[in-house]
């Protein structure tokens, strides 16, 4: 059987045999070969210059757990419990470091703001004529872009909303 796609490098070629619903009973030995031109092959007869792959063997069939209960369901029985008390706990200590992410977010985001408005007032932004003064100013820009988007993202978070 013998199956072709388009990969990344050009089309990519499947060779190989149906098991026929008996997965569990044989594997395979899977070889790989890239061409000069980059088609990749992969076949169960071994090619000059293919390396032999290491494939885990295929699971026969998933366990009856997972495929007895809706997936909504699926480990929620076996979900640990957590007491209202030790929540609470955990929730206050995950909102004081958030808290503390955000102060320190600010601060960094001030002192960005700081340093681009200076470079953006020295003489050499101010004559245009400086290409490593623009690139500084650009990394500024995005520096102060980037404490934005982390303080923006840390409010959502403790505002409860996603």
């Amino acid at each position: 059987m013998q199956h072709e796609e388009t990969g990344p490098q050009g089309p990519v070629s499947f060779r190989g045999w149906a098991l026929g619903g008996h997965i569990g009973l044989a594997q395979a030995e899977i070889y790989k070969h890239v061409d000069a031109e980059g088609n990749v092959t992969y076949t169960s007869t071994p090619m000059r210059g293919a390396k032999k792959l290491d494939l885990a063997p295929p699971l026969a069939s998933p366990p009856s757990s997972y495929s007895s209960r809706p997936r909504s369901e699926a480990g929620h029985a076996d979900f640990p419990k957590v007491d209202s008390a030790t929540q609470k706990n955990r929730d206050g200590a995950r909102h004081k470091i958030l808290m503390d992410e955000l102060a320190t977010e600010e601060k960094l985001l001030a002192e960005a703001r700081q340093g681009l408005k200076e470079a953006e007032a020295s003489p050499e932004a101010l004559s245009g004529k400086n290409a490593k003064h623009g690139e500084k100013i650009k990394s500024l820009q995005e520096q102060v872009a980037l404490h934005e988007m982390n303080v923006g993202a840390l409010k959502i978070e403790l505002s409860g909303r996603k």
